[in-house]
């Protein structure tokens, strides 16, 4: 059976990074799995106490790797690292743009494999007192063929098959939407962490913006004055020393109005940005809005598995009353035949007197 509230697997740590498969054949070459750097996430089943990391590319999972303790991370070089998989019988390669983004990874891989070998450890020991505890089911009993009934309980496996049947198949199409739930909530991770940093750049930017427009002011300012001085000593020329004056100051004025339009050129940037910001802002919104529809799904489906489980277990209730009467008839048989086998024993005394 399956829980009715099932809790959704949470991200706990994503990154950026190139991903590579060892080749099956020399098992020396690695063959890229992405053609540009993926997300690469952490995720937590608090079901199963479970860890997994997971990198989609579009609509096919390039990684689904369930963390055990005997696994191990190792750094071949600044910016790569690699770990197996024995369960998919390979090795992944990941290759980052930083060192720093390698040993984030790293500590955040031995961190989740000491956490799944504490959640090991408590499930062993769980499971040492549970067959400790368990003792043997009993059987059923053999059940009788007596004309009438037996059509009763024919139909009664019938339906029961068809419901497991039908469980089996929302089990499948549950299945099927906690992938789809996973990938949005990775993408909504990832979006959330471009979301975050685009607001501390976009603050940091409006303060820079700021500053700047004090020191376009500033040299403004001081661009009149230099033209102002440009004209005076133009006005006053035939002066020797005003000529030298007069190159510098030009040289000068020269000087602040590179500065200027390159400042103007950054606030252009910035504000390229802002309507980046907002491009991001909607794909949230979108995926938050899938993430809500797929949730909307899995309630629906789970409602449909609780009338499946009712309609189970009032078939199985069915089933027991059958038998039941179905016993009753065969201990009324049973005293019918007694009666019949003592009439018939008396009759033969009558016959024989």
């Amino acid at each position: 059976m399956f829980p009715h509230h099932r809790e959704r697997e949470q991200p706990i740590f994503s990154t950026r990074a190139h991903v590579f498969q060892i080749d099956p054949t020399t098992k020396r070459n690695w063959i890229p799995a992405s053609k540009h750097a993926v997300n690469v996430s952490f995720f937590f089943d608090s079901n199963r106490n479970v860890y997994r990391i997971i990198s989609v590319g579009g609509t096919k999972a390039i990684i689904n790797c369930i963390v055990t303790p005997s696994m191990t991370f190792t750094k071949t070089s600044q910016k790569f690292g690699q770990w197996a998989d024995s369960r998919a019988n390979t090795v992944y390669g990941l290759g980052f743009a930083t060192e720093q983004q390698l040993h984030q990874f790293s500590d955040k891989f031995k961190e989740v494999k000491d956490a799944a070998r504490l959640a090991r450890e408590k499930s062993q020991d769980k499971e040492l007192a549970n067959t400790a505890l368990s003792i043997a089911a009993p059987q059923s009993p053999p059940v009788m063929c007596v004309n009438g009934p037996e059509d009763k309980l024919f139909r009664s496996q019938s339906a029961d098959i068809t419901l497991s049947s039908e469980k089996e198949r929302i089990k499948k199409m549950l299945s099927e939407g906690s992938i789809c739930e996973m990938n949005l909530e990775a993408e909504l991770f990832t979006l959330q962490d471009s979301n975050s940093k685009l607001v501390a750049a976009l603050h940091e930017a409006n303060a820079n913006v700021e500053q700047w427009k004090k020191q376009l002011l500033a040299y403004q300012g001081e661009t009149e004055r230099l033209r102002e001085q440009v004209a005076d000593l133009e006005a006053h020329g035939g002066h020797g020393p005003s000529d030298l004056l007069k190159d510098e100051l030009t040289q000068s004025l020269e000087e602040l109005e590179a500065l200027l339009k390159a400042k103007d050129e950054e606030i252009h940037i910035l504000q390229s940005k802002k309507s980046d910001y907002h491009e991001i802002e909607r794909d949230r919104d979108q995926a938050i809005h899938r993430l809500r529809e797929v949730e909307m799904r899995n309630s629906e489906l789970e409602r449909r598995i609780q009338n499946t489980e009712q309609n189970l277990s009032n078939s199985l209730g069915d089933r027991d009353r059958i038998d039941t009467e179905l016993q009753r008839a065969i201990e009324i048989l049973d005293i019918k035949i007694f009666d019949l086998n003592d009439l018939r024993q008396s009759l033969v005394k009558l016959m024989d007197k």
